[in-house]
């Protein structure tokens, strides 16, 4: 009998220990118990630790791609003999790009906001809406009539749906900043941390949203407007007036970088990520496929679809042949003359559409004839331009008014604003940043291995005599000087030099992808040319990406055994 009072003494405790042991870990695994401290982030001011493991949302208009090596550079055809697409094998991540090319009723949104809020009737306003307008000029030509184009291609809802030609790379770039901030305007308004209708009621210059300005200083969003700008208790409930009618606001907070809500920006595409979203070698699965023998974005050596549904139908937009831009009318015709309607096509197995002919696409690489695989093979770009936000004498973001906004004058006479009201104002990264680092060490690295004095055959180190010949580098371009008087006329000053020996300098920008106006040799993915950045075209046309946060791909895969 005591053996057996013994045994049920020990079961009992054992039953005890093993009750609070799961009751301690039932508490230590709550979902709001933070890994690194063991304290409930419900009663911290952060973020982080709550929304871990929130996944972005795709932006408007945005289709995934999953990141990962490709072969870059790597073409079939090569009569060019141009020497400027050697294969080079890089990784991408992973990232979001457009659906379709930017069109002109995506455009003619961006311009009717730039009028409602800039009037061009105002001294200080009055060139923002003309400098982002596309040129349509760019249809004229000497021996041709295109007049019906340059008059209606734009504005008329029949081309509503075909993408924009005549914007430049610098228009490009300003549009995708607008965008980025219209996007994430709307999504912080769907959230509860701006007042419903804010983004449309009152709409001025003095009150404007910018994304970089709300995260670094939120109050000063809409011109310091407290009504509009409003904030959250972290659990995502909107705080209650007590019984004084006092709102506290202990608990609540904007909108923040790691609340997760606020997307990345809306930019072009490099150079390597639009390649490898236009090969769309996830489709494939033949070795060679992998190393970069694919001709075009989809599958097979010809330029007609080979499926019994549509046999014989073209698979893309372009120039079949001299005087031929679409075919023989009726079943050979390709649809188009011109541009086409976005989708008129079958996407890529990525879902891409018009990643070859309707229109070629800026990226945002400054060009150079070699991919320095040898310094970077990891998300390749060139054009990195590091810069910060300037910090006014008071010690405060400066933000940009309409009394310092900054203009530029472009080759051809343009003028466009550098800068917006409402903006933070920007300036290069100096020795603070740069002070013993490894990975950078300039605010410009444009011409970083190429192009500079040292990549310059004429280059001698502490050689006086060769210093006259340093100045002239591999990159030998005219150096034209185009102004603005006090009148608004334009003062030209052009480089009338003999001596020069290449168009390529740090102005000009890489564009892929046929056209309507191209042969089948330039729809290969890895074809590439350039192009100045202040001009414009009426075959070069641009789309957005936007850069993945988190996971390479969409859905976990499961592990394999």
């Amino acid at each position: 009998m005591k053996v057996n009072k013994i045994v049920v003494l020990q079961l009992m405790m054992s039953i005890v220990l093993m009750l609070g042991t799961a009751s301690c870990s039932k508490k230590s695994s709550s979902s709001h118990a933070s890994r690194a401290t063991g304290w409930d982030v419900d009663s911290q001011n952060g973020t982080s630790a709550r929304n871990a493991g929130k996944k972005q949302q795709a932006g408007p208009g945005l289709v995934f791609v999953e990141g990962g090596t490709f072969t870059m550079g790597k073409v079939q055809d090569d009569v060019m003999h141009d020497w400027n697409n050697t294969p080079t094998q890089q990784h991408v991540q992973s990232f979001y790009m457009d659906e379709t090319e930017v069109t002109n009723g995506m455009y003619l949104e961006y311009l009717e906001w730039l009028k409602k809020v800039f009037p061009p009737t105002e001294e200080n306003y009055k060139n923002i809406y003309e400098g982002a307008s596309p040129d349509t000029l760019v249809w004229r030509n000497r021996l041709g009539y295109n007049e019906t184009m340059t008059n209606n291609y734009l504005r008329h809802p029949s081309y509503a749906n075909y993408p924009v030609v005549g914007v430049n790379w610098i228009q490009a770039v300003e549009f995708s900043k607008w965008r980025t901030d219209r996007v994430n305007e709307a999504v912080l308004e769907k959230e509860g941390y701006i007042k419903k209708g804010a983004k449309t009621q009152d709409v001025s210059a003095e009150s404007l949203f910018n994304t970089e300005a709300y995260v670094a200083s939120p109050s000063t969003t809409y011109g310091g407007n407290e009504e509009l700008v409003l904030k959250k208790n972290p659990n995502g409930r909107r705080p209650k007036a007590g019984k004084d009618g006092v709102v506290p606001d202990e608990k609540n907070v904007y909108a923040q970088r790691s609340s997760g809500v606020i997307l990345p920006e809306y930019r072009l595409p490099t150079e390597a990520e639009w390649e490898y979203a236009a090969a769309a070698d996830v489709g494939q699965r033949e070795y060679n496929i992998y190393k970069g023998q694919k001709k075009y974005p989809w599958s097979g050596d010809y330029t007609r679809s080979s499926k019994r549904k549509n046999k014989g139908d073209q698979l893309a937009n372009f120039k079949q042949g001299n005087g031929d831009y679409g075919g023989i009318a009726g079943w050979s015709d390709d649809g188009a003359d011109i541009t086409n309607s976005v989708k008129s096509y079958a996407p890529n197995d990525f879902g891409l559409y018009d990643m070859a002919g309707n229109v070629a696409e800026w990226v945002a690489d400054v060009y150079r004839p070699i991919i320095d695989n040898e310094a970077n093979d990891f998300n390749y770009y060139r054009g990195n331009q590091y810069a910060k936000n300037k910090i006014g004498k008071d010690g405060k973001l400066e933000i940009i008014t309409k009394e310092n906004i900054k203009y530029d004058t472009l080759s051809n006479g343009k003028v466009v604003a550098r800068n917006l009201p409402g903006e933070i104002a920007q300036v290069p990264v100096d020795e603070n940043e740069t002070y013993l680092r490894t990975n950078f060490s300039t605010s410009d690295n444009i011409n970083y291995r190429d192009g500079d004095k040292q990549s310059s055959k004429y280059f001698d180190f502490g050689d006086s005599e060769a210093g006259a010949k340093a100045d002239q580098n591999m990159y030998n371009s005219p150096k034209h000087n185009i102004t603005t008087d006090s009148l608004g006329k334009m003062v030209r000053k052009y480089d009338n030099s003999s001596k020069r020996t290449t168009l390529i300098d740090d102005k000009v920008r890489v564009y892929k992808g046929g056209s309507w106006r191209d042969r089948a040799y330039w729809l290969d993915p890895a074809q590439r040319r350039y192009f100045p950045q202040d001009m414009a075209t009426d075959y070069i046309g641009f789309r957005c990406a936007m850069s993945r946060v988190g996971s390479k791909a969409e859905k976990r895969k499961s592990p394999r055994n």
